[in-house]
């Protein structure tokens, strides 16, 4: 008998996803209560101290914004001083603190989570509704990140796992996971670009499909980037125009900012479909005298192009980037992907094309690929498949160590393939050193102080001696996850040295 099966699960910052390949070999998206296939990436709770993921989260979000969680993956793994964490407190009426490790930790409800908690709540969800719709208990998954993730990102969502019992058997970049769907079982011979703008984060990854054979090229992102954004200037705009009416700011106003929100999501989609639209909001506030006021304004579908073209520039930016990084032409490309949400906006599309010399194709759903990818690659690690893929990926930003003078040392450039190992030969500084200390970053920046911190690793067990005459061989190795580890030897007796990894923050 097979174990359970392993479901691939897309953790997304708005949507989350499921999916599984059947006994028949047909990949099936897990459909939640109502026919929905995506559940929405919240977390709450109420008034009376229930707990709230997903739909029912989403429902009361606009009556309880202080102690409803959304947009939580993008402080995953990220220090407490990162400006992702001043920008996202501006944006969410959720209180986040510094945690014990300078990381994040959110209080809700009159309780503390951390990001983790937050994440492993949202994966349980999941794979409950799987379990359920399955008959069959979940233990197992395939589980997703953005390519530009670094290795803390990545190792958190690993932990989160963890917390409810769910081993996540294998990390994969949602790009790649989108390019699975869209190839396996066509026998191609194609160089594709995944453009993956979701609620977000956004990814770029050029990737050569030989048959089942899937060679990522390059890949790059920015995990502050996404439809949420989009959202952003429209609410901007809409508090900016009330206040040059009124005098009044309503950002201070929980409620009146979460129907702010809500409206300006609904106007982004459809001004996907139509050129102009209501934006209306009755009785938002009172005047001091205690006159009602409302919100009355039109948005046009130009309006929300020229609130949103540096974000879209900024896209196009990094997919010139990965182009040059992968040394290959606009003409090399074969087919453009679209994947996300917010690729649904048509200027999207539109400066694609130009930007390609042909429209994007419409080979896979937007918002199903990744699930799907992820579950035809759970399929291929299962014990009786007859699917075997072979995904050959890159880590998407440089891995190394500081130098003395602040610099970086870089073991692996970025877009160097994974899995990979590296060795370096280091040597004491001072007579009767015992221990070395190395920290260790990632990150695209010439000095580490723009890097983010992965750790600092110390060898301890280093023969006392003059400086300069022992020398410690350390191996780098990271894994098809993207996931760094370190070893260090002594090499005249080969014995490995023992190694401690604080997870320091800057």
């Amino acid at each position: 008998m097979h174990k359970e099966p392993i479901i691939g699960i897309d953790l997304g910052t708005t949507n989350s996803c499921a999916a599984i390949v059947e006994d028949s070999g047909n990949v099936k998206l897990i459909p939640y209560k109502g026919g929905e296939y995506t559940i929405p990436s919240i977390f709450a709770i109420d008034d009376k101290g229930n707990e709230l993921i997903g739909f029912e989260a989403k429902r009361q979000w606009q009556l309880n914004p202080r102690n409803t969680v959304y947009g939580s993956k993008r402080l995953v793994g990220v220090n407490y001083s990162s400006e992702v964490v001043g920008t996202m407190k501006k944006a969410v009426a959720y209180n986040m603190r510094a945690g014990t490790k300078n990381d994040v930790t959110l209080d809700v409800g009159k309780k503390e989570f951390s990001l983790q908690e937050i994440s492993a709540k949202i994966l349980g969800k999941i794979r409950d509704v799987a379990s359920n719709y399955l008959k069959t208990p979940i233990k197992r998954a395939v589980v997703t990140v953005p390519a530009y993730f670094n290795d803390r990102q990545r190792q958190s969502v690993k932990d989160a796992g963890k917390l409810i019992d769910l081993e996540v058997v294998r990390i994969i970049n949602e790009p790649t996971a989108a390019a699975l769907a869209y190839g396996v079982g066509k026998t191609l011979k194609e160089k594709v670009v995944i453009y993956d703008l979701g609620g977000g984060t956004f990814d770029v990854s050029i990737i050569e499909i030989r048959d089942r054979v899937f060679e990522v090229k390059a890949t790059g992102g920015d995990v502050f980037l996404g439809g949420i954004d989009f959202d952003n200037a429209i609410i901007h705009h809409v508090l900016k125009d009330f206040a040059a009416k009124t005098g009044i700011d309503l950002a201070t106003d929980p409620v009146a900012m979460q129907r702010i929100k809500d409206l300006a999501e609904r106007t982004k989609i459809d001004l996907s479909a139509r050129e102009e639209v209501p934006f209306n909001i009755p009785f938002i506030t009172m005047t001091a005298q205690g006159q009602p006021l409302n919100i009355e304004m039109k948005f046009t579908r130009k309006m929300l192009e020229q609130l949103t073209n540096q974000l879209v520039d900024r896209t196009l930016q990094m997919v010139a980037r990965v182009l040059v990084d992968s040394g290959l032409s606009t003409k090399d490309i074969d087919e453009v992907m679209l994947v996300g949400g917010q690729t649904r906006m048509p200027v999207v599309q539109d400066r694609l094309t130009k930007f390609f010399g042909k429209p994007p194709s419409k080979g896979v759903h937007p918002d199903e690929a990744v699930a799907i990818g992820a579950a035809l690659y759970a399929h291929s690690l299962e014990d009786n498949t007859n699917l075997r893929i072979q995904l050959l990926d890159v880590i998407p930003m440089a891995i190394g160590l500081e130098r003395g003078d602040g610099g970086f040392h870089v073991v692996f450039p970025r877009n160097a393939s994974i899995p990979n190992a590296k060795q370096l030969l280091a040597t004491t500084s001072i007579d009767n050193q015992t221990e070395l200390a190395m920290r260790i970053y990632q990150g695209d920046h010439d000095t580490v102080a723009r890097n983010d911190l992965l750790g600092e690793f110390t060898f301890s067990g280093i023969m006392p001696a003059k400086a300069g005459t022992v020398n410690v061989e350390i191996i780098f190795d990271v894994s098809v996850e993207g996931i760094l580890t370190m070893r260090a030897k002594d090499p005249a007796t080969g014995r490995e040295m023992k190694t401690t990894v604080r997870v320091t923050q800057s």
